[in-house]
């Protein structure tokens, strides 16, 4: 499953002074390695095709690995009039940079986000369902990027998930969430999750404000530790 199958073109990604691009090397190289990550997790392969590949691959990380140089690569900070599909494009959860991601595709709406996902191999829990941990990832991801498209960033105070169905892998699965409102310094978000019309999980977030100013500070003071 790729970006195309749901018929977009990919996100912004960050360059090296923290402005998104459209032609980032790594959303290709991460695609793959998720690629990767599912054949690992769930395909019966002969282990003499995993030695090979493990060779192979041993080479690409040396290159890889003496390519890069010293420190950390900046970060893109999250712009609430721009796409939220690139708020954090190396997030684990939105991010197409990031390979661990499925990665979740976000758009604005009024009051919040939409989503969908295709949870693979990797992210299984129970036979044949996705991890409880990821579905409870997912959802503090989306619920604080809501709150960045309504203009009231914030930090997770916190979360409770309630798991209604299990949550199939390896279907496409419909995503919500929505800036309740606020008390104060206090942001109430919920989101839910549907494979088709059933709803499998649910999800309610109290966030505490940060001032804009101060929740982009902070975001750069992370980037240089």
């Amino acid at each position: 499953m790729t970006v195309s199958d749901f018929g977009i073109s990919g996100p912004a990604l960050p360059d090296d002074d923290g402005i998104p691009r459209d032609d980032d090397p790594r959303y290709k190289l991460s695609g793959l390695m998720r690629r990767i990550n599912s054949l690992v997790v769930g395909a019966p392969i002969e282990d003499d095709a995993l030695d090979s590949a493990t060779a192979k691959l041993e080479e690409l990380v040396d290159e890889l690995e003496s390519a890069a140089g010293p420190g950390r690569r900046p970060r893109v900070h999250p712009d609430p009039n721009g796409p939220a599909q690139d708020f954090f494009p190396t997030s684990p959860v939105i991010g197409f940079a990031n390979p661990v991601a499925p990665p979740v595709e976000v758009e604005s709406v009024e009051g919040g986000l939409n989503g969908k996902v295709f949870f693979d191999y990797q992210y299984e829990g129970p036979p044949g369902c996705v991890h409880g941990g990821i579905i409870a990832l997912v959802f503090d991801e989306l619920l604080g990027a809501a709150n960045i498209a309504s203009d009231s960033p914030g930090m997770t105070g916190t979360l409770t998930v309630r798991y209604r169905k299990p949550t199939p892998i390896r279907t496409d699965l419909r995503l919500v969430a929505r800036f309740e409102g606020r008390d104060g310094r206090k942001i109430r978000t919920s989101g839910a999750m549907y494979h088709g019309d059933e709803l499998t999980a649910e999800a309610e977030g109290i966030f505490i404000e940060l001032v804009a100013d101060r929740f982009f500070a902070l975001i750069s003071k992370r980037d240089r530790q």
